[in-house]
């Protein structure tokens, strides 16, 4: 199917720099946490990490995090790997989490080694400053499916094509006061192609629009950010930035924050933003879709483990959010009934890591309240989920491998009462794909999984991940969730819903282009088949240029 109009894909000079970077880290046997020699910049494989060092494919030292080789603000021991315990989400070499970014050193033209470095300090004055950044990402991405979301929707045989431009500016006047701004346009066709909704196509407009004031209080670094806003203060199995899809989440509102050097609280108050409109410079705010709550992260003192400590972190937080219509509408036998939840979400997450030892452990209790639609007749809320993954790295060893087992589990209830509790778990903001299923074909609700992970980077510039995720219904009288929620397939009996081996492969062409590739196959059940599921293959492809 051929593509509507749009805006034509904007796709810098990226052919000047085709030579893989040649950034590498080695180790030295010790005591201490990260007891990495420093001898280039940085690795050069990045990626959106699950929780701290775990999700990434090689180890990155704290020196390799502060100006002038990284790129993260002053956050004291917050800056262990890429950041992401700040809260402000992964801060990489380029354009992971750009509003985030510190290019301060670049004032100083001799520090410049990279032609786009121009861009990323553009001093305003004479004394440096009022300054801009810009910042830029490109996306190409396609993928093709035997059987989409195990045959219940579009087509067999489906293959589809989405580009995103994502470039933004980032003004500072002085330190205490900066915009940032950030445009979007995207696009989307292909051949038995299906679902080409908002979410994947987009004429230009605003991602994100904000005002940050910022400074010292309490001897605390601390700010405001006001005006709209991608946020990713939150586990990411709980709450990311909407990956598969072209358009990424975005938030309407106020968030504050304070940052010691080991400990922070954050707290903000969200609407979601409206991308239904399709002319451009027209997304509102969606008023009946809310994010609330606060966050504290400390820094516990480090345990010993034999000739080891392992540092880690504690997340305390509480995340409430409203919504309704599909995303709030809950399970019954053979359908769905509409209606608007409030749901209170009071959790943890300890995570950290040693010298080999690197683990991810969460939980959380989700109360609330479920309202009809017809009959605004009320009914309670009690689920729950846990989160774990942990395993051992050998940063010394050739491939740097990571070997390790996740396991997570959540609740479900019985889809055919019409009173007393709701035990369903939701997870509404897109929760990071590769996380749970790359397929995407099943969702975090009413569900058990466990999967071995195995990765191995045997060079900077590459890296190989593999998982074999089983999956369980935890309650026989939940039906099985997709990504766009409950699957009609009826009558399945037993738990057992099907296993999905996957691979990806990350090749890191140079410091600005990424080529990612993911393959799996949903093996389905029997019980599955009979209920009429079918088995399917998938594989995606991303080309991603960042500045």
């Amino acid at each position: 199917m051929r593509p509507r109009p749009s805006l034509p894909v904007i796709l810098p000079p990226i052919l000047l720099m085709l030579a893989p970077s040649c950034i590498h880290a080695a180790t030295t046997p010790g005591k201490k946490l990260e007891n990495l020699t420093v001898v280039s910049p940085r690795p050069a494989i990045q990626t959106y990490p699950h929780a701290g060092v775990v999700g990434q494919p090689r180890r990155i030292a704290p020196a390799q995090n502060r100006p002038p080789v990284g790129h993260q603000g002053p956050w004291g021991d917050f800056t262990r790997g890429t950041g992401e315990a700040a809260g402000f989400g992964p801060v990489g070499l380029y354009g992971v989490a750009p509003w985030a970014e510190d290019w301060q050193t670049l004032r100083n033209p001799h520090t410049h080694n990279d032609p786009f470095d121009p861009l990323k300090f553009i001093r305003l004055n004479e004394s440096g400053s009022i300054w801009l950044t810009f910042s830029g990402e490109t996306r190409l991405r396609n993928w093709a499916e035997s059987h989409p979301f195990l045959g219940s929707v579009g087509h067999p045989g489906s293959g589809r094509f989405g580009v995103r431009n994502l470039y933004g500016a980032d003004l500072h006047l002085g330190q205490h006061i900066r915009f940032f701004g950030q445009l979007i346009n995207a696009d989307a066709a292909g051949w038995n192609g299906f679902s080409y909704g908002s979410t994947f196509r987009k004429r230009l407009d605003w991602q994100q629009g904000f005002l940050e004031i910022k400074g010292k209080l309490l001897h605390a670094h601390a700010g405001t950010i006001i005006g709209r806003q991608q946020f990713l203060d939150a586990p990411s199995y709980i709450l990311y930035n909407r990956e598969t899809p072209n358009v990424p989440l975005s938030w309407n509102g106020i968030r504050g924050y304070a940052i010691w050097s080991h400990a922070r609280i954050d707290a903000y108050d969200f609407v979601q933003t409206n991308i239904s409109p399709t002319k451009m410079f027209h997304d509102t705010e969606a008023w009946n879709t809310r994010l609330y709550g606060f966050d504290t992260t400390l820094i516990p003192t480090d345990i010993s483990l034999g000739h080891q400590s392992i540092h880690t972190y504690l997340d305390l937080f509480y995340m409430g959010f409203k919504v309704n219509g599909s995303l709030g509408a809950i399970p019954t036998i053979t359908a769905t009934a509409a209606g608007a939840t409030t749901r209170n979400n009071y959790g943890f997450r300890w995570f950290g890591s040693s010298r080999s030892l690197e683990f991810s452990i969460g939980g959380l209790y989700q109360g609330g309240t479920f309202n009809y639609a017809k009959t605004n007749q009320q009914r309670q809320v009690s689920a729950y989920a846990f989160n774990t993954i942990a395993g051992y790295r050998n940063p010394g060893l050739f491939v740097h491998p990571f070997l390790g087992i996740q396991a997570d589990l959540y609740s479900g209830g019985n889809a055919a009462a019409k009173t007393g509790a709701i035990n369903t778990y939701i997870a509404p903001f897109n929760p990071q794909t590769n996380y749970l299923d790359t397929t995407t074909y099943i969702a975090p609700s009413n569900l058990i999984d466990i999967s071995p992970v195995i990765r191995i980077t045997p060079r900077n510039w590459a890296t190989l991940n593999f998982k074999t995720p089983f999956f369980w219904r935890d309650s026989t009288q939940d039906p099985v969730f997709g990504a766009s929620g409950r699957y009609a397939f009826t009558n399945i009996h037993g738990g057992y819903i099907g296993v999905s081996p996957q691979v990806s492969l990350a090749l890191q062409i140079n410091r600005h282009l990424t080529w990612t590739q993911y393959g799996a196959r949903f093996h389905t059940s029997e019980a599955m088949q009979r209920a009429g599921a079918k088995s399917g293959s998938y594989y995606q492809s991303n080309f991603v240029f960042r500045f």
